[in-house]
């Protein structure tokens, strides 16, 4: 028994199963799950999914420190590129953000350990029987959006925190009736 939203094909289910709401500290899937997160905006999760390992290989394995260096080369290199969604929007916030993870890096701060401590480290599990009780934001994702915003971070609105905590797994949303929660 898993979470209905992942039952439309084995990269969601295996998103789900591995991944969704599992406790992480690793920079690199930090950096990557915001870029995706981000990339999803105005589309679903599971077109994101799918052109994962595009986005793997376009952006160096998430490599924060190569992403930072990405010039217009190659930002047009990947606007071409039909492996990743083609937004520039989306594609510039990806670079400007891993800057900003840099910057925190150079005033020795990981961004794993900046997203964690507005939960004292703590996962937050919370205890849905259907996913119409799941919200799409909350206060915390306001907050942190709001923080990141003034950090100089893009594409960070409330809505994709909310979603990108789920992702590395600062809220555990699966239901109750879930396996894997």
């Amino acid at each position: 028994m898993r979470c209905p939203w992942a039952d439309s094909s084995k990269e969601m289910q295996e998103y789900h199963d591995t991944e969704w709401c599992k406790v992480s500290h690793d920079e690199r899937y930090f950096f990557e799950m915001l870029t995706l997160e981000l990339s999803q905006a105005g589309l679903s999760w599971e077109t994101i999914i799918k052109r994962r390992s595009g986005y793997r290989t376009l952006f160096d394995g998430f490599d924060i420190d190569a992403v930072a260096k990405f010039d217009d080369a190659k930002k047009e290199e990947l606007l071409k590129d039909p492996r990743i969604i083609r937004n520039k929007l989306k594609v510039n916030a990806t670079i400007n953000n891993a800057r900003q993870i840099q910057v925190m890096h150079e005033n020795n701060q990981r961004f794993s350990d900046y997203i964690w401590s507005f939960v004292d480290n703590k996962q937050i599990v919370n205890h849905y029987e259907d996913m119409s009780e799941m919200p799409a934001q909350t206060k915390l994702s306001q907050d942190i959006s709001k923080n990141l915003k003034k950090r100089g971070f893009r594409f960070v609105g409330p809505t994709i925190i909310y979603s990108f905590l789920q992702s590395v797994g600062v809220i555990n949303d699966h239901l109750d009736s879930c396996d894997f929660k």
